[in-house]
């Protein structure tokens, strides 16, 4: 695993400019705790390592993903709202898929997340995102203290009635990372979910459209581009229609194929209403589509649900890079984006520049948490939405 170090040391760090504002005695620490942990072929505290030095800049696209390296206990845990939920286990245990996690070890959850913050980047929202994977990570509560030496991890989950029960896994009950932890992670229940398509177009008749957009990804090179041009041909043809844009789970892509829907959104007669739900999981260049839309729109655009994956001003761009030895990847940026004041530097791409805007925050109007995943409640939300857009 030193090759593994080496590789970051040499090519990550030189060029991911969030860390020119990182000490050199505060790098050098937790690099030393990684080449330690290399030596003695320790993987999980190497990779530990490895994530507490790349959250130093607390830069939200920057970290290291160790899903595909690791094993955790067979459950899927999710941050909703500021609560931390089971949404997948073994069958054995299902009874429990949807209670609230209240402690680990008789730890209180609030105490690991304090504990873990150190080895979790960006904003606070980001590491709700990210940071779920620990709790099921036998080797990660060891080393945060809350399950030294113990053969087995007891849960104690609590019901929506109240009701308190106990869940216990020996730390042998493990499976691979990534089975219940995607990479990407976009916070649905399933973690082998992807979107079936980038544009879902609900007509909810005179009051107005509902438009999910669940990403903005493009492996395939133009199908973002044809799902974009599309919705834009029916924004337009009802140019005054209220309209709902879902960005919940939207983790980003490339928001230059976006733009076409967002001249069609936002050109017009100026009368046009939307409301936008974003959540935790919205993240990179769907924020970058709620800032546009919020430049354009001002107090037209109402942002409903909760805090999102990061704030205005952060780096992106950037890539991955597959760690041979270990089997993690790590995350760099390498261009500043600045859509708080609006500011660029040397590192922003030309293209990105051109269109950086000043919004200056984005605050939420009306929050919200989706508390059930029923089509037909979250429709009927919509609708009440869409008639408050219309008065």
């Amino acid at each position: 695993m030193i090759h593994d170090l080496e590789l970051v040391l040499t090519q990550v760090l030189p060029i991911d400019p969030s860390f020119r504002v990182i000490g050199r005695e505060e790098m050098d620490r937790c690099i030393s705790d990684a080449r330690r942990a290399a030596l003695a072929d320790s993987k999980d505290d190497f990779l530990l390592s490895l994530m507490r030095l790349m959250a130093l800049p607390r830069n939200g696209h920057t970290r290291l993903i160790p899903n595909d390296a690791i094993s955790v206990l067979p459950m899927r845990f999710l941050s909703i709202g500021s609560a931390v939920h089971l949404v997948a286990v073994k069958p054995a245990l299902a009874k429990s898929i949807g209670d609230t996690l209240i402690a680990i070890n008789g730890a209180p959850v609030g105490a690991i997340e304090t504990a873990a913050d150190q080895f979790l980047s960006g904003t606070r929202q980001r590491q709700r995102v990210i940071g779920s994977i620990l709790f099921a990570w036998p080797k990660a509560l060891e080393r945060l203290g809350f399950n030294a030496g113990s053969s087995a991890v007891e849960y104690t989950m609590q019901s929506a009635t109240g009701h308190v029960t106990a869940l216990k896994f020996e730390t042998t009950d493990v499976v691979t990372g990534s089975i219940y932890y995607p990479r990407n992670e976009h916070g649905k229940p399933n973690a082998s979910w992807s979107p079936d398509s980038f544009v879902e177009i609900k007509d909810f008749d005179e009051l107005g459209l509902l438009i999910s957009l669940p990403s903005f990804f493009d492996p395939c090179r133009g199908t973002l581009s044809d799902a974009m041009f599309g919705a834009a041909r029916r924004v337009r043809s009802q140019p005054d229609s209220p309209l709902i844009i879902d960005l919940r789970g939207n983790t980003g892509g490339d928001f230059l194929k976006t733009l076409p829907l967002l001249d069609a959104i936002t050109n017009g007669g100026g009368a046009r209403r939307v409301g936008l739900l974003v959540d935790k999981f919205t993240f990179s260049a769907a924020i970058v589509f709620a800032a546009l839309l919020k430049h354009r729109l001002g107090e037209r655009l109402e942002l409903i649900g909760e805090e999102m994956g990061d704030g205005l001003t952060f780096f992106a761009e950037g890539g991955l890079m597959e760690l041979p030895d270990s089997g993690a990847v790590v995350r760099y940026s390498s261009a500043f984006h600045d859509w708080a004041s609006g500011r660029v530097d040397e590192t922003t791409p030309t293209e990105v520049a051109e269109r950086v805007v000043p919004v200056r925050k984005l605050d939420l109007d009306r929050r919200w948490v989706i508390k059930s995943t029923d089509t037909r409640t979250f429709h009927e939300f919509c609708r009440n939405i869409l008639s408050d857009l219309n008065a």
